[in-house]
C-alpha cells in the first residue's frame, strides 16, 4: 500500500506543481569538487547559489564541469517543508489512523521519485534558458562583427603572425585582388627583424599600402610591436589594425579557399583573408561557417542545430540589410541573399563571367534555375551600380519602381541617368503620407522605405557603426597609468561583461557592474 501511495504521489500534477514552485523560489544549487586538481572549475569546487539567482554562464560552467567529472552538482531544499507540502495533498484529517504510514509513503516518494525527477526537470530548464541566452549573445556578437564598417578604397597588407613558421604576408588592392605574397621571420626563434623590415618596406612602397591588418593569434603582440617600429621608418603615413582571425584557419583549409586560391598554400590564404576582413568584413566572413567564428561562450555546449539556425539567420539578415553588388559579389555572399541557394549563386556568377556585367536587375531572370519566385525574393537585395536604371542601385524593389517614379512625378522631380540629385529633404515634401500612399496604390511602410532610399540611395547601414580604430603605435601594460582614458574595440560580449582590446595584447574586462545603464 505504501508503494502504491508513493507512486500515486509521484504522478500527481498538483503535488509536483506545488513542489516545483517552492523549489524554483527556494532551492539551492550546490557544487563540490570531485578532485583536488586545480582546473578552470576551481571557483565551483565549493559553490552555492539560489536557483533563481543563477546566471546563464554559471549554469553552463556547472554543466560542463559535471560532464568532465570535476564537479558534483546537487539541488537542495528544506526537506521537512517539502514533506509538509506533500502531506497536505493526502492527509485530509488530523489525527489520522494512517498518518504514520502516509508520512512514510510521502517521504519515500519524495526522496526516491519526486525530487530526483524535479531536479532533472529544473536543471534541464536552467540549461535550456542558459543556452537560449548564450545563443542570443552569439547572434548579437556575430551581427556586430559582420556589420563592422568596411575600410574601403585602400590597398591593405594582411599579416598572419607566427613564431617558428614565420609571418605570412599578403598585399591586396582596393577590390580585394591579391597583388603579392611573402613570408618574413621577425619573431623568435629566427628574429630576422631587419631583413623582414626591408622586405615589407619594398612591398608597401611598391603597391602603395596604406593600412596593415594584423591577425590577433599567436605572436600577435610581437608582430604588432614590429609593425609599429616599421611604420616609424616609412616616409609616408601607414596605420595598422589588429583584426580577429577567428575562423581564418578554417577558411584557408576549406574547399572554397582551395578553389579561390589554388596557387597559394594554406598559410598564405589565411593572410589574404585577414587583409580582406579589414576591407570588407561581411564579404569575407560569410565564407566561414558562423560557428567557426567563435564569438560567444560555451559554443560547443549549445544545441548545434539551433545555434546554426540562429547564426545563419543573422548572416542572411546582415547580407540583406547591406545588399550585394551583383556584378562583384562572390558565390559565398550571393548564396546568403534571400531566395538564392548555393547552386543559383554559382549559376549567377558563371552567367556573369560568360556574358559580362549585368546592366539591369531583370537580366538576373536569364540565370539558369533562377525563376520568377526566387527573383521576387532576391531582387530588392541586389545592387547594380552604373546600370541602365538608377533605381537598380537602391534597395527599392522592382515591384515598386512604378510607385517611386510616380511619387517623383507628383513632387515635380525627375529621375534621370544623372541619378538622384535634388532628392535631399524629399520626405518633408510629402505632407500627407497616408493620402500619398493611397494615391500610389502602396502601403505607408512601402512609401516610407521608398522615400528614405531615394533620399540616401544605396546607403550602407554599416557606415552608421563606429569606425575601426587605426593605430600607428603600440602600448604596453607598463604604459598604463590609473586615470588614463583609452579608446578600444569590443572583442567579445558575455553575460558578465565585455572584453575590450585597448592595444596592450591582453583584452581588458569591463565587468557588467561597471557598465552604464544607458
Amino acid at each position: 500500500a505504501r508503494d502504491i501511495v508513493a507512486e500515486d504521489l509521484s504522478d500527481s500534477a498538483a503535488v509536483r506543481a506545488d513542489l516545483r514552485e517552492y523549489l524554483w523560489k527556494n532551492a539551492l544549487l550546490q557544487s563540490k569538487g570531485k578532485t583536488e586538481e586545480d582546473s578552470t572549475y576551481s571557483m565551483y569546487y565549493d559553490f552555492t547559489s539560489p536557483v533563481k539567482k543563477l546566471a546563464g554562464y554559471q549554469v553552463l560552467a556547472l554543466d560542463r564541469g559535471e560532464r568532465e567529472e570535476f564537479l558534483k552538482v546537487t539541488l537542495s531544499a528544506d526537506e521537512n517543508y517539502l514533506l509538509a507540502l506533500t502531506l497536505r495533498h493526502i492527509l485530509k484529517r488530523q489525527p489520522s489512523p494512517c498518518g504514520e504510514e502516509l508520512k512514510a509513503a510521502a517521504a519515500d516518494s519524495l526522496s526516491r521519485l519526486i525530487l530526483p525527477s524535479l531536479e532533472r526537470e529544473i536543471r534541464s530548464q536552467l540549461t535550456e534558458t542558459a543556452a537560449n541566452q548564450a545563443i542570443d549573445v552569439f547572434a548579437l556578437n556575430l551581427r556586430h562583427l559582420l556589420m563592422q564598417p568596411p575600410v574601403k578604397g585602400k590597398v591593405a597588407l594582411g599579416l598572419d603572425p607566427a613564431y617558428r613558421t614565420g609571418c605570412k604576408i599578403a598585399v591586396v588592392d582596393a577590390t580585394g585582388r591579391v597583388l603579392e605574397t611573402a613570408v618574413v621571420y621577425p619573431t623568435p626563434p629566427q628574429n630576422k627583424k631587419e631583413e623582414a623590415k626591408q622586405k615589407l618596406k619594398q612591398m608597401i612602397q611598391r603597391h602603395g599600402v596604406s593600412v596593415i591588418a594584423i591577425g590577433n593569434g599567436t605572436a600577435s603582440k610581437e608582430s604588432e610591436i614590429f609593425v609599429a617600429e616599421l611604420i616609424k621608418e616609412l616616409p609616408f603615413p601607414v596605420s595598422y589594425l589588429v583584426v580577429s582571425e577567428a575562423g581564418a584557419s578554417v577558411y584557408s583549409a576549406s574547399q572554397l579557399a582551395a578553389e579561390e586560391f589554388p596557387q597559394y598554400d594554406v598559410s598564405l590564404r589565411s593572410a589574404v583573408s585577414i587583409a580582406r576582413r579589414l576591407q570588407d568584413p561581411l564579404a569575407e566572413l560569410v565564407k566561414i561557417d558562423p560557428k567557426a567564428i567563435g564569438v560567444g561562450q560555451y559554443q560547443h555546449d549549445m544545441p548545434q542545430a539551433r545555434l546554426g539556425e540562429a547564426l545563419d539567420g543573422v548572416v542572411e539578415d546582415c547580407v540583406n540589410a547591406v545588399g550585394v553588388d551583383v556584378n562583384t559579389a562572390s558565390p559565398s555572399l550571393l548564396q546568403r541573399v534571400s531566395g538564392l541557394t548555393a547552386a543559383t549563386a554559382k549559376n549567377l556568377v558563371k552567367y556573369r563571367e560568360e556574358n559580362g556585367a549585368f546592366t539591369t536587375r531583370r537580366q538576373v531572370l536569364k540565370v539558369p534555375k533562377l525563376g520568377p519566385k526566387a527573383f521576387e525574393q532576391c531582387a530588392g537585395f541586389m545592387r547594380i551600380s552604373g546600370g541602365a536604371d538608377p533605381l537598380d542601385a537602391t534597395s527599392v524593389h522592382p515591384e515598386s519602381y512604378r510607385a517611386a517614379r510616380e511619387l517623383l512625378e507628383r513632387l515635380g522631380l525627375e529621375l534621370d541617368s544623372a541619378g538622384f540629385k535634388g532628392m535631399a529633404g524629399l520626405g518633408r515634401k510629402v505632407k500627407d503620407r497616408k493620402s500619398m500612399a493611397e494615391a500610389l496604390g502602396i502601403g505607408e511602410i512601402t512609401l516610407d522605405d521608398i522615400i528614405s532610399e531615394l533620399e540616401k540611395p544605396a546607403r550602407d547601414p554599416r557606415e552608421e557603426m563606429p569606425r575601426p580604430i587605426l593605430r600607428t603605435d603600440v602600448l604596453d601594460m607598463k604604459d598604463l597609468k590609473p586615470g588614463m582614458v583609452l579608446k578600444g574595440t569590443v572583442r567579445n560580449i558575455t553575460d558578465f561583461g565585455a572584453f575590450v582590446d585597448i592595444g596592450v595584447h591582453q583584452d581588458g574586462l569591463v565587468h557588467i557592474f561597471e557598465m552604464s545603464e544607458k
